[in-house]
């Protein structure tokens, strides 16, 4: 039932990971996508797995906030955006930085802000639209060593809440979701500097495993649908049960 045919959808961070899955999702769902990464070889690695044509490909750094004006100035108007983006940065309080303070907050929070800001300033978000902010379940939890990550995340679950009742009365809904740990390239660079043992622990509190990205790309599909239209201002958790416990 879940249709996405006709509909213009950008997502962000799509050249690997949960972004690249919701990409070739939702060209399958009938989307025509534009897609922002760094890497431009991952880019069109992710390309070649959709289905459909005339999708979009934009090389862009989007921490660097002046990209965000060329991104904006070759955009049609879009019926979806997926805020996916962002970098993991574990350490603990003591060592933190100004530095790594502000990398972390630049690319998780701020840049999609600005990406917000002008998307909406210049009226590229069709009415009826859905914004979808991809944070994470820490932005929950309390784990060591996540602090300016699940902050940056805590902030962004505030800005799509708010974004929701700003725009509402254009029919444009805004939710987050709140993934736990799902297999990418990402989790498994964190994998590297873990035991195996501690690797095994941490999965074993999931009841249902460690999620794929297709699992966070099937919700996203149902809020950048028309099925969603009554959903906005909610944080969705979907985390294979981990806060059950």
């Amino acid at each position: 039932m879940i249709t996405l045919k006709n509909k213009s959808i950008l997502v962000t961070g799509a050249s690997s990971g949960i972004g690249r899955q919701i990409a070739i999702t939702a060209s399958k769902l009938g989307a025509l996508v534009t897609l922002v990464g760094r890497d431009t070889l991952k880019l069109d690695e992710t390309l070649a797995l959709m289905s459909g044509e005339k999708h979009k490909t934009h090389s862009i750094d989007l921490s660097i906030l002046s990209n965000i004006d060329q991104l904006i100035a070759e955009s049609l108007p879009y019926d979806g955006v997926v805020f996916n983006a962002g970098i993991v940065n574990y350490l603990p309080v003591k060592f933190l930085n100004e530095d790594k303070i502000r990398d972390v907050f630049k690319i998780n929070f701020e840049s999609n802000v600005v990406l917000t800001q002008k998307l909406l300033k210049k009226k590229l978000i069709n009415k009826k639209g859905s914004l979808v902010f991809i944070s994470s379940i820490s932005s929950k939890l309390g784990v060591p060593g996540t602090a300016v990550y699940s902050a940056s995340k805590s902030a962004l679950n505030s800005f799509a809440k708010v974004l929701a009742s700003e725009l509402a009365s254009q029919g444009i809904r805004s939710n987050s979701v709140c993934p736990g740990i799902v297999e990418t390239e990402m989790t498994n660079l964190a994998n590297d500097i873990i035991t195996e043992n501690e690797v095994r622990k941490a999965a074993s509190e999931y009841p249902l495993g460690y999620g794929e990205p297709i699992d966070v790309a099937g919700l996203v599909m149902y809020l950048l649908s028309d099925i969603s239209k009554w959903m906005t201002g909610s944080e969705l958790i979907i985390d294979g049960g981990f806060t059950l416990k």
